[in-house]
């Protein structure tokens, strides 16, 4: 089985990067749906809503280096930037970024990382969301819900995994291979970025 080398780490640090960054965003539109479903007594839905948003850099990362262990550094990593940068949940956001990293890594391992399209990124999508439900159950209190609210934030996850991290990831790994295969290639590779989320040529070299 392959190993990863130095450009592929990069190119997961990259990635990491980017999306650490993103994820460190999203915490403001976190707080603003707490603050809204709170009242009628869903503030802790906010968590399952956004959970796709924060799960984006493994299957990313996963999908486009494709070899064992890519999509859960891409995510954990992206955790590790997301606390380096600031976010407000401190060091336990290490924590949530193995889980989901793990995750998303178990989606690429049921397909012996042979396969790589919808299907796989609709397994990285299930799995991270039965890693993370667990993880929640245990550690927020989810084992309090009524059988109702255990079903419904469950398909809530699940639903904003299939959103984010396979229909979104899917739409953004299309749009960077037309990229490289249209005559925009040359041009993106001496002065700009590729891969769609990459500031350095570092990316670009990688497929190049």
């Amino acid at each position: 089985m392959k190993k990863l080398h130095v450009r592929d780490i990069i190119l997961i640090a990259l990635i990491a990067i980017i999306f650490g960054l993103i994820y460190l965003a999203s915490d403001g539109l976190y707080n603003v749906l707490t603050a809204l479903l709170t009242p009628v007594g869903y503030g802790m839905l906010a968590n399952d809503i956004m959970m796709g948003i924060w799960c984006m850099a493994g299957p990313l990362a996963g999908f486009l280096v494709r070899l064992p262990g890519a999509a859960f550094l891409g995510e954990f990593l992206g955790s590790c930037v997301e606390l380096l940068a600031g976010e407000q949940w401190g060091a336990v956001n290490l924590i949530s970024g193995a889980v989901q990293g793990l995750g998303c890594e178990l989606g690429f391992t049921f397909t012996s990382y042979h396969r790589y399209n919808w299907f796989t990124l609709f397994l990285s999508a299930t799995t991270t969301t039965i890693v993370t439900y667990l993880y929640d159950f245990i550690k927020n209190g989810y084992s309090y819900f009524s059988t109702f609210n255990m079903i419904f934030y469950f398909v809530v996850r699940w639903l904003s995994m299939l959103l984010f991290t396979c229909v979104l990831v899917k739409l953004i790994i299309t749009c960077l291979y037309a990229i490289r295969n249209s005559n925009l290639f040359p041009i993106l590779y001496h002065n700009t970025i590729f891969y769609g989320i990459i500031v350095s040529k570092t990316a670009l070299w990688y497929i190049y």
